[in-house]
């Protein structure tokens, strides 16, 4: 299944691409900004508001697909790829915006902070729906868990004596290792195109969403009615 995979590669390149347009703010690990925060209150930088909304606003989105979802569920089938679509839609809004209003030289202007928000919502779509119905897959935004799953893995391979156990532990690790790969092509991307075009770089997200969402709608899973 290709979907995790490019939600994994939309997740780097949007959290990176937002990191370095938007003064450090993270848009889909979102507590990271946290820590940013704290950089922007110690040095005196800009971005502290949008540092500030990310969480909530990031939770509220989230509350909300949940919410959605659930009530859409007894009436379509096509729930995820709706939610999706929602994705795709916040991702054009905002490269939109980005394209409008960027270069940011203030992260704490408007028209910053309401782009950066566009872009956390977009990605608490991805999280909430990634949550709900790719639950098996690891997560796509946030790689600290998965690496150290990998290095926990590696550990027990080699001192595995049940030769079925680790054939799984083998697959569990390609699997994860993918989705790392796959999220650290998306940060450099982001970074090199960036270096090269600014805020045109956010065009990029909406195609990779709308390949994510291709690639569901193609699912043999789905053409055969599953709700999955």
């Amino acid at each position: 299944m290709i979907v995790p995979f490019l939600l994994s590669l939309t997740a780097g390149y949007v959290d990176t691409a937002g990191f370095l347009a938007l003064q450090g703010l993270f848009t889909a690990h979102v507590t990271g900004n946290f820590v940013t925060l704290g950089a922007s209150l110690a040095l005196g930088t800009s971005g502290a508001v949008a540092k500030l909304l990310a969480l909530p606003v990031f939770c509220t989105v989230v509350v909300a697909v949940r919410l959605l979802s659930s009530a859409l569920t007894p009436r379509s089938r096509f729930v995820f790829e709706a939610m999706l679509s929602l994705k795709l839609l916040l991702l054009i809004t905002g490269a939109a915006l980005a394209v409008e209003f960027g270069p940011f030289q203030d992260g704490d202007r408007w028209q910053a902070v309401i782009t950066g928000m566009v872009l956390v919502a977009a990605m608490a779509v991805q999280n909430a729906v990634h949550r709900v119905y790719l639950g098996s897959a690891p997560p796509s935004t946030l790689m600290t868990g998965t690496t150290t799953q990998i290095m926990i893995d590696l550990a027990d391979m080699i001192y595995a004596r049940d030769n079925m156990a680790n054939t799984q532990i083998r697959s569990r690790v390609a699997m994860m290792s993918k989705n790392v790969i796959v999220f650290a092509v998306g940060c450099a991307a982001a970074a090199l195109l960036y270096a090269h075009y600014n805020v045109w770089c956010f065009l990029v997200p909406p195609l990779l969403a709308g390949l994510s969402l291709l690639a569901r709608l193609a699912e043999p899973t789905l053409k055969e009615g599953s709700k999955i």
